[in-house]
């Protein structure tokens, strides 16, 4: 088996578990991920709210783009310039344009949640940026002002 695929059938393994499929409701929102590498301390809730924002924001990139907008989320959270908290980063206002027009409640996918957790994980394609954006829809002048890293899909980064 090819070392990805293995990795995504771990961590979907990982995720019945602590979502409790066996009969459980749901896992308490102190469950915690704590691979290796991993970003210690969050929470199932934080993970599904990320997973939320990856569909709203990404669900029509590739996986890897997928995990960018999480890993962008995880660097803010990592970062002083940005709350500790992943509820408090996703409901910064006007922060992700999917959580002010509702797309991120329209739906989720499991590929949505795989690339979430292996942000969570370690998986960092954006090399440690803070922002992206779609340089087809995106008017905000201070976004333009930022140096573009690289382009993941039809989205920028930049740190």
């Amino acid at each position: 088996m090819k070392p990805v695929l293995l990795m995504r059938a771990v961590l979907a393994l990982l995720l019945l578990i602590c979502t409790g499929c066996a009969g459980n409701a749901r896992a308490s929102a102190s469950t915690a991920y704590t691979a290796p590498g991993a970003t210690a301390g969050l929470s199932q809730n934080d993970v599904n709210l990320m997973a939320h924002v990856v569909y709203g924001e990404a669900r029509n990139q590739p996986f890897v783009g997928q995990v960018a907008v999480a890993a962008v989320i995880l660097n803010r959270y990592h970062s002083s310039l940005f709350p500790h908290s992943i509820p408090a980063i996703i409901y910064q206002p006007g922060a992700f344009t999917s959580i002010s027009n509702g797309q991120a409640w329209l739906g989720l996918h499991q590929v949505n949640i795989e690339a979430a957790l292996d942000a969570v994980h370690g998986w960092d394609p954006t090399h440690g940026a803070l922002y992206y954006w779609n340089p087809a829809t995106a008017t905000s002048r201070w976004v333009w002002s930022q140096p573009i890293m690289l382009r993941i899909g039809q989205h920028v980064f930049a740190k």
